[in-house]
């Protein structure tokens, strides 16, 4: 059937019909956008233009620009987690693993993916006092990061890896500030030489 051909009360629902689209796609061609710009700089056109999808099929999606960040944000952890989760299984000892998770960030702190920046640092910056609920978002990525460096550093103390005078939740709060510094040092071009010998210097932490 053509456009032509339907009924009035056809062309009503076909142009009220929400367009449809794959929204893992979607999300992932926006999370460089927020990254690279920021909330506040990332403009509705931008979104339309990164996901292909009209304003109309995001707001009826996502209802506003902050939704958009919110689902991006849950997305851009979850790819995150798996891949991080991945080198640390890669790792044998407390002492690798903790390695390992310190060189994840290390890895993207320099070159391209180091001036795209980083969702949940950008996030910490644009939200730290905007907006509570989105704020909590980027609260509990930092906290489950803690946590986990954390639990590695323990799993380090127990296999011999690690010395027992290590204060593993003190060094695991270092551990957070050093790599979250390293993805906001990184949007300033630094090398990949300078990034990983800074990386070899935090891991006297756990010696």
């Amino acid at each position: 059937m053509t456009v032509a051909n339907l009924t009035s009360d056809e062309k009503t629902r076909s142009r009220g019909r929400p367009r449809e689209f794959d929204m893992d796609v979607a999300l992932d061609a926006v999370l460089q956008v927020f990254s690279e710009r920021g909330y506040h700089a990332t403009s509705i056109s931008d979104l339309t233009e990164a996901m292909g999808l009209t304003s109309g099929s995001i707001y009826k999606a996502f209802k506003d620009k902050r939704g958009v960040f919110l689902a991006a944000f849950t997305r851009y952890r979850q790819l995150g987690r798996r891949r991080l989760e991945a080198m640390i299984a890669s790792a044998e000892t407390g002492r690798e693993k903790v390695f390992q998770m310190v060189m994840y960030y290390t890895d993207r702190s320099y070159g391209d993916d180091g001036r795209k920046g980083c969702l949940v640092v950008g996030g910490a910056n644009d939200f730290s006092l905007l907006d509570e609920e989105s704020a909590a978002h980027v609260a509990a990525a930092f906290a489950a990061d803690e946590k986990l460096m954390a639990d590695l550093i323990r799993i380090g103390q127990a296999d011999g890896s690690i010395p027992q005078t290590v204060e593993a939740d003190a060094a695991a709060l270092t551990f957070l500030c050093f790599t979250k510094g390293l993805r906001v040092i990184g949007k300033t071009g630094r090398s990949r030489q300078e990034m990983v010998a800074a990386a070899e210097a935090a891991m006297k932490l756990v010696t």
